[in-house]
């Protein structure tokens, strides 16, 4: 049987490829991207060492500013997108889901035009078990003066952001990222260490045939949450229920529904009334990829771009997917209990 040729074009072109789109564009965007690719596969080669090599595995013993177990991994690529993304210039500000305050690049030699918030690791409790993983990215113009940087530059909605996307590290690697112009994937050929152009101009359909939720935080769940997935579970409106399908991964969980169509809720508990998941280093660059996709994310009653963060490390629930069922959640949200 002959084998069909590879689509050989590298996420490397493909950003440039995009850059030709904007005739004033400088370039440091294109080497921002770049940078992220980069970082993605130094993380990758160590993701997939674990197991084999020592020291990778495990807990540092400590815990992040939300009093999360850092993982050894975490801590890795932490360091690695850090350095990766500070050395040309163009970043002026990065914010971490591992580091309590944002970090000030050196933009001496640099524009510094862009602030990038990112979860360096997703997941990473799954790694011990061989449970796909991820990175989470977002991309935003500076706003004020580089020499006169204030909290909007780094505090701002999902609706200014210019970039957005995850790498997972699974069965392969794949990069996913959307820059205004469609969504676009890229699986990673080990044999020639790039990322190759395998998913054009992704598209999520309207309704999915998946829900995925942790239920075992049902009990504390308010009414109408429970109202929801049960609805989901065995039907509404006079439909078959959905198909169950729960990673415990975020990256792994949006990937897939993003693919094959479904809806991932992760939603407020009494113990979590805010929520658990970050809004700027997971719930606007995914929403973003969502939307860009024909999808849908919000926190109950409205859209998750929307919403402006009161500080770096601030918590959302989360409803995303498939933009009819994440519409139909809303408006589900938005009834009384008595009406349910």
């Amino acid at each position: 049987m002959t084998r069909r040729p590879r689509n050989l074009q590298t996420v490397e072109a493909h950003i440039f490829e995009m850059q030709r789109l904007h005739p004033s564009a400088s370039g440091d965007f294109t080497g921002l991207l770049n940078d992220i690719s980069l970082a993605a596969k130094i993380v990758s080669q160590e993701v997939n060492k674990a197991g084999l090599a020592e020291d990778i595995l495990g807990s540092t013993g400590g815990t992040n500013v939300q009093g999360e177990d850092v993982q050894k991994l975490d801590e890795f690529a932490n360091h690695v997108f850090l350095k990766c993304l500070g050395t040309r210039g163009q970043v002026s500000i990065m914010g971490s889901e591992e580091m309590e305050h944002p970090f000030f690049a050196d933009t001496r030699e640099g524009s510094g035009r862009y602030v990038v918030v990112f979860d360096p690791l997703d997941g990473s409790s799954n790694i011990d078990v061989n449970v796909s993983v991820g990175t989470i990215f977002g991309v935003w113009r500076r706003r004020s003066a580089l020499d006169h940087l204030q909290d909007e530059d780094l505090l701002q909605p999902g609706s200014a952001l210019v970039a957005a996307g995850y790498v997972i590290y699974g069965s392969s690697t794949m990069m996913v990222y959307t820059a205004g112009h469609g969504v676009h994937g890229f699986t990673m050929d080990p044999g020639i260490g790039e990322f190759l152009l395998s998913h054009e101009n992704i598209t999520t359909p309207f309704s999915g045939t998946i829900y995925s939720v942790n239920e075992g935080h049902e009990p504390r769940w308010s009414p109408r949450v429970r109202e929801v997935v049960r609805r989901l579970k065995y039907g509404r409106d006079g439909g078959g229920g959905l198909t169950a399908r729960y990673i415990g991964s975020l990256v792994a969980d949006f990937h897939r529904n993003l693919l094959k169509g479904g809806i991932y809720l992760y939603p407020p508990t009494d113990g979590k009334p805010d929520g658990k998941l970050r809004l700027m280093c997971e719930a606007a660059p995914l929403a973003m990829v969502a939307e860009a996709a024909g999808g849908y994310a919000s926190d109950g009653s409205g859209p998750i771009l929307e919403i402006v963060p009161e500080d770096l490390h601030m918590r959302v629930p989360l409803y995303i997917g498939s933009r009819g069922d994440v519409l139909w959640i809303e408006k589900m949200l938005a009834q009384p209990d008595d009406h349910l």
